[in-house]
């Protein structure tokens, strides 16, 4: 193998390119690869803070959705017992209106058959006394012996 004068300038004119490359090309270029490594890197960064985020989104949706059926529950619970409340106060006043229609009614009917005894003894009187003037055959004056009818109509 021959070194000759062509090789040597092939040989410096590769180590100017390389020298040329190395100062002006390369800088660039690992910039360019260091900055690109650099947004991936943040990118995985965000995207791993973001996965994160998400989790701590999900565990307070659940919590309040968790909260939310509770309250839905309560507000249910609440609302039944309002009604069964309603309803107890209904029958209670219903119960109540009922014994006072009896109570009245049964005043009304001690009191008709109040009259209806007084009626009674009432006419049980004028017939003893038609009785016993028939028996006696004369007449009796009522007036005459008011006290004396009245204390029969009492015993009656």
């Amino acid at each position: 193998m021959d070194i000759n004068a062509t090789l040597i300038g092939e040989a410096i004119a590769f180590a100017i390119l390389i020298w040329f490359c190395v100062q002006f090309v390369w800088p660039p270029l690992l910039a360019a690869i260091e900055e690109r490594q650099k947004k991936i890197a943040d990118g995985l960064i965000a995207a791993d803070r973001a996965q994160a985020e998400l989790k701590d989104a999900d565990a307070r949706v659940a919590d309040e959705i968790k909260k939310a059926r509770a309250q839905a529950a309560e507000i249910v619970d609440k609302a039944h017992q309002q009604a069964n409340q309603i309803v107890d106060k209904a029958k209670a006043d219903a119960l109540l209106e009922a014994a006072r229609v009896k109570a009245t009614a049964q005043t009304e009917i001690d009191g008709m058959v109040g009259k209806a005894r007084e009626a009674l003894r009432g006419q049980v009187a004028t017939l003893a006394v038609q009785g016993a003037q028939k028996i006696i055959g004369r007449e009796i004056n009522a007036d005459a012996h008011k006290a004396l009818l009245d204390q029969l109509v009492a015993e009656i």
